[in-house]
């Protein structure tokens, strides 16, 4: 066992306090070239956060049916209801919605611009209001009547009828990139239109539209799976291992980028040699 081990062994360094990882020399080689020249996404001038927390989606998640019949009822419902993605609905490069909606009665937030947004008046919306007071969504009674469910859940707002408090309300509108907080491989998906998540789901903001292509390439895909929790079948793709995804910081890679063409176009940036390529292949 000794000579095995003598002859086998592979030399890793790592500090103390920090994740460790043992890796051949290749392995290694492919890890340091990749952190040598990117930069982490947590030091980035970005935003990475998690999806809404309703505390009771029986009454703020719909669908499409009860959608079209709130705003049949009060056109003024069409407001404040948007559509909304689960995990399981993000794929890599693309989103398959269920048509589910979320009655986003936000609790007031400040805009990008700097305004400061009122939390929703529920009584500006008399449909909704009847459908969280006197709606067939509490199937469970014996928990409480419908109002005192609402009530009771810790995340709720000024009024029980209003969602948590959600500082980054605004930049559902903007372009983003969303992905699952559990995947069996890179999940990201760039998205311009208004379209929320759920918590069992992240989002990027503020970042090159084409770091889609870099999340979800084979380099990363390979990398994150040497820094992440694996569940057997999955990974955690929690956002403390997603920000710690090494991403090129020069924007001229960024141009040109596709599905097609970002691996190649990383590997030459890396200075992967032919056999490091071939291992992450």
């Amino acid at each position: 066992m000794s000579d095995y081990i003598r002859q086998h062994a592979v030399k890793i360094d790592y500090k103390l306090g920090e994740s460790w990882i043992i890796l051949n020399e290749i392995e290694q080689s492919i890890k340091k070239k990749i952190e040598a020249v990117g930069t982490p996404l947590k030091d980035w001038n970005i935003k990475i956060n998690r999806g809404i927390l309703t505390g009771l989606n029986e009454a703020f998640i719909i669908s499409k049916e009860k959608r079209d019949e709130l705003i049949k009822a009060d056109p003024k419902s069409a407001e404040i209801i948007r559509p909304i993605l689960r995990g399981r609905d993000i794929k890599r490069n693309k989103i398959d919605f269920q048509d589910i909606y979320i009655i986003n009665s936000h609790n007031g937030y400040i805009s990008e611009d700097g305004t400061r947004i009122p939390p929703i008046n529920i009584n500006d919306y008399p449909a909704i209001k009847d459908w969280l007071d006197n709606g067939e969504w509490n199937t469970k009674p014996k928990k409480g009547s419908n109002y005192e469910r609402l009530a009771k859940r810790t995340d709720k707002g000024i009024t029980p009828y209003n969602l948590r408090s959600l500082a980054y309300m605004d930049d559902f509108s903007k372009p983003k990139i969303f992905w699952s907080d559990i995947s069996t491989s890179s999940n990201f998906v760039l998205i311009n239109d208004e379209i929320y998540i759920n918590n069992t789901a992240y989002m990027i903001t503020d970042i090159h539209p084409n770091a889609v292509y870099i999340l979800n390439s084979r380099i990363m895909n390979w990398y994150f799976s040497k820094i992440c929790s694996d569940l057997g079948n999955s990974s955690r793709y929690f956002k403390q291992y997603v920000e710690l995804l090494p991403l090129p910081h020069n924007a001229d890679i960024y141009n040109d980028l596709s599905s097609e063409n970002t691996d190649s176009k990383l590997s030459a940036f890396y200075q992967f040699t032919s056999e490091e390529y071939k291992k992450i292949k």
